[in-house]
């Protein structure tokens, strides 16, 4: 795969430092996730949906739920009609 390359302006905003993105490097949607390997800014796409791609992927849980309702009453009494 070759790598198209452009030198592009880096500006000021504020406080924060910007470049213009040239529309051939266009990243679809309308936030993207910045981080910084060693002297490199990478630059990816927020991409939707990879969760539940991840949850549909899994295999059901043979384990029961526990229940979570035990003794909750009796925390809620205490925290809002304290005695």
């Amino acid at each position: 795969m070759a790598t198209a390359e452009r030198h592009v302006r880096l500006l000021r905003n504020g406080r924060n430092q910007a470049l213009r993105i040239p529309r051939e490097f266009e990243l679809e949607g309308k936030a993207a996730v910045i981080r910084k390997e060693g002297g490199r800014l990478i630059v990816e796409p927020v991409r939707k949906g990879q969760l539940l791609a991840l949850l549909v992927s899994l295999e059901p849980l043979d384990v029961p739920f526990p229940e979570v309702d035990e003794g909750l009453s009796r925390l809620f009494q205490r925290c809002y009609f304290p005695v």
